[in-house]
């Protein structure tokens, strides 16, 4: 995203927008949260105020640039660049890592229940909630995104 991005949204270009969307487009976390973007903004010698981060959110929110998340186990909220790309989320409650993963087996299946019950999808999500292996063994995090590749593609052959 750029300043023409902005643009095209419908935003003026200004310092804080272009500060903000700087942070989503070079952090290695996707799913940030106000407070994580002030302190990263704060760390690298910016003077905007947490009031100014929230409000540049919610516009980014309205013009459809991020996605708010409010996962369980989160107090507050955590935002993630729309990419445009469906998705779906796991939550390890212990390291508080959000996983993104993408398996067409369920996304099948959801669609195949709508149909069967008459409902028409615009929009779904899907959020689970566990721990992850490593947190359960030793208390360290144990999935690790692909370099390069936050969203995790699961083989359609995958067996439970």
């Amino acid at each position: 995203m750029s300043d023409a991005s902005l643009k095209s949204a419908g935003l003026r270009t200004t310092a804080p927008r272009l500060q903000v969307l700087e942070i989503f487009e070079n952090s290695s976390e996707r799913h940030l949260g106000a407070e994580d973007i002030y302190h990263i903004l704060r760390e690298q010698g910016h003077t905007i105020g947490l009031a100014t981060v929230y409000r540049v959110l919610t516009q980014f929110e309205s013009a459809g640039i991020v996605l708010r998340h409010r996962f369980a186990g989160e107090g507050k909220a955590s935002y993630e660049l729309n990419d445009e790309v469906h998705h779906d989320h796991m939550v390890c409650m212990k390291c508080g890592r959000v996983f993104e993963f993408v398996d067409d087996q369920i996304e099948l299946r959801q669609t195949q229940v709508a149909d069967s019950l008459g409902f028409e999808l615009d929009a779904h999500s899907l959020n689970l909630y566990g721990v992850c292996k490593g947190m359960c063994a030793s208390g360290v995090c144990s999935i690790a995104p692909d370099e390069g590749d936050s969203i995790h593609r699961l083989d359609s052959s995958y067996d439970a």
